[in-house]
């Protein structure tokens, strides 16, 4: 059985205006689709949500012929850019705002976490607000005292749980928050990226009792985030969404890397890294940055060149002592290996008056996995000051056969490493 179905499901929205904006549009909606019972006129005019460009537009599609259906029990990780209609679809489903075409049904409690304070009321305490929430999904105050001691232990606000809301950090809030729609037993549970305002250690105990909710009760889940890592260990399946439309639906692993592989494309279609550059002081010019010998944005490490050459070419009016330092990271934003001389060998390179060339030769790490990653650089007086950084500079691709530098392979993981035979 379906926990959720959408059906066609489509939300449009008029810029800066409730409703259609004026009482004689209003009156022609509503002579069309009540009285003669025919679409909408307004459907017809709304555009794509493309916040990148500007349109004279009015009215703006946020969700466009959305389907889709979720069985009790799965764990579903909403995926996409900002704007890209996630936040939109949750409200949706837990009726926060009703859609503009199409029909929503869903068979259980939900319990929503859509943004830090959802549901709460600053003047009361926190043990006011479980008992208010628990009330407003419907359970008794019995059922709400029984999971009370839980819910405050697993939020860590005891000591400041009759103290006003208003008095909460927006960590506790969500803590607070979290707690209360995981232990209150709703059939479907939602929750849209607010897990990212909380630290390290409460992130780990959410994402395992969002686990313990699909697996050990057979509750479903709805898991928005850009934490891909987070949502590759919770969910089973993948919705991708790009400007109110579903482009991918499918297991998690191939919607992680339909939504990287669109997030991590180049927007600038320039040749030069140099255009990538960001820079920090005046008195210094950057001519070029090559990798590999290319000036180009995309450079290939095979598995018999374990080596990244990286040199700057440009102008400082003054002299100077700098350093270059690289971050690499993959697809997803994990970070793969940094590398800093000054930091770590206190080596700088003093730069005169004029034109340099500064170069380094950086030795990657044995068993990196295949694939894509990205390449940052920076060049600053490490401790003193920055003189430019160059983000995502270059799209690096490593490739090889069977083997990397000369170590049999027989997996590839999802990871960082691959893995070495033991044949």
């Amino acid at each position: 059985m379906n926990a959720i179905e959408f059906h066609h499901v489509g939300k449009m929205y008029r810029l800066g205006t409730i409703g259609t904006g004026t009482l004689s549009h209003d009156l022609n909606r509503w002579w069309q689709t009540v009285i003669l019972h025919r679409e909408d006129p307004y459907l017809k005019i709304g555009q794509t949500n493309d916040r990148t460009r500007k349109s004279d537009a009015q009215y703006v599609w946020a969700l466009r012929d959305i389907n889709f259906q979720v069985g009790q029990g799965d764990v579903v990780g909403i995926i996409g850019k900002n704007g890209a209609g996630k936040s939109t679809m949750l409200k949706l489903l837990s009726n926060i705002t009703s859609p503009t075409t199409g029909e929503i049904v869903h068979r259980g409690r939900i319990a929503s976490l859509l943004e830090v304070g959802t549901g709460f009321h600053p003047e009361m305490t926190g043990r006011e607000n479980i008992y208010m929430n628990g009330a407003i999904m419907g359970m008794s105050r019995q059922e709400i005292t029984r999971k009370l001691d839980d819910i405050v232990d697993f939020s860590g606000c005891a000591r400041y749980i009759d103290t006003p809301l208003k008095r909460y950090s927006s960590g506790m809030t969500v803590r607070l928050g979290f707690a209360i729609a995981a232990f209150l037993e709703p059939e479907i549970l939602v929750v849209d990226e607010v897990l990212a305002v909380g630290d390290a250690e409460f992130q780990k105990k959410a994402i395992g009792k969002m686990q313990d909710v699909s697996r050990g009760d057979g509750r479903t889940v709805l898991f928005v985030s850009h934490n891909m890592n987070a949502v590759r260990s919770l969910c089973t399946r993948g919705i991708v969404l790009n400007q109110g439309s579903i482009i991918f639906d499918g297991s998690v692993d191939e919607a992680i890397a339909n939504y990287m592989a669109n997030a991590n494309s180049f927007e600038d279609k320039q040749t030069e890294i140099v255009s990538h550059i960001s820079s920090k002081v005046s008195y210094i010019s950057i001519d070029n940055i090559s990798f590999n010998g290319t000036s180009k944005h995309k450079s290939t490490i095979i598995n018999n060149q374990p080596f990244l050459d990286v040199m700057v070419e440009g102008h400082t009016d003054i002299p100077i002592k700098s350093d270059l330092s690289f971050a690499i990271q993959n697809e997803e934003g994990t970070p793969l290996m940094a590398y800093s001389e000054g930091h770590f060998a206190g080596k700088v390179d003093y730069i005169p008056a004029g034109d340099f060339i500064l170069k380094r030769r950086v030795r990657l790490p044995k068993y990196l996995c295949f694939g894509t990653c990205y390449v940052d650089i920076a060049m600053h007086e490490p401790g003193v000051t920055v003189f430019f950084n160059a983000p995502h500079s270059v799209e690096l691709t490593l490739e090889g056969s069977n083997s990397l530098y000369g170590h049999p392979l027989s997996l590839k993981t999802n990871g960082i490493l691959c893995l070495e035979s033991m044949d």
